[in-house]
């Protein structure tokens, strides 16, 4: 079965491509990216160059007016990112509805290709107050994608339950930890790899490494 991952350059997205490769294999996953205006845009071309090396199709989309339709720390660069979640309250590095607009291109672009497999690395595990990466909302856009478009979409979401620590060891046990680690680009001010170390992309990815590495040990 043909599947599309929508594909950052990141951590969790670039595992799912990987997770996808292994479930599917690589002649059936192709993968998209979206330039949305965010300041960490560089992860697209990380995104490209690991597709390419492992023979992925993968395209950008852009989508030029998210950055005007609300204020957030990502696609505007005079907000600073907040290092520290606030309370009650996501952080300001919150794009209202971006998961839902990425899924619904992703699927107009799938279903145009005979693709019914669409996967993202959404996670609730560790979502970060962000809405549209809740099970439940996943769960009622596969239907409403499925109605609306008349089509048999599977939205399979492979990281929904897995906390960082877990999605490292996921990486492990694909074979590809180094790659993740050393290849992605999560990053909000755009730094490979480990990253700025101070931004709340990078404090989520590092304390999951480092809990991993320690579990593993312990093991």
């Amino acid at each position: 079965m043909k599947s599309l991952v929508i594909l950052s350059g990141g951590q969790d997205s670039t595992t799912c491509l990987f997770w996808a490769i292994k479930q599917y294999g690589a002649s059936n996953v192709s993968a998209l990216g979206f330039d949305y205006g965010q300041r960490h845009r560089a992860e697209l071309s990380y995104a490209k160059k690991i597709c390419d090396t492992q023979n992925i199709p993968f395209e950008t989309l852009t989508l030029p007016y998210l950055p005007q339709l609300g204020t957030n720390a990502l696609t505007n660069p005079n907000i600073d990112v907040d290092t520290q979640k606030p309370d009650n309250a996501p952080p300001n590095t919150l794009v209202e509805g971006r998961n839902i607009l990425f899924l619904t291109y992703a699927a107009i672009f799938a279903k145009n290709r005979d693709i019914r497999v669409l996967v993202t690395g959404v996670s609730e595990s560790d979502f970060s107050g962000y809405p549209d990466c809740r099970d439940v909302y996943i769960k009622a856009n596969n239907v409403s994608l499925n109605l609306g478009m008349d089509y048999p979409f599977i939205i399979e979401t492979p990281l929904m339950w897995r906390n960082k620590a877990q999605v490292w060891q996921l990486a492990d046990e694909l074979g590809v930890l180094e790659i993740i680690k050393n290849e992605t680009l999560t990053c909000y001010n755009g730094i490979l790899g480990d990253g700025c170390q101070n931004c709340p992309a990078c404090d989520l990815r590092n304390k999951g490494y480092d809990e991993y590495v320690r579990n593993k040990k312990n093991i």
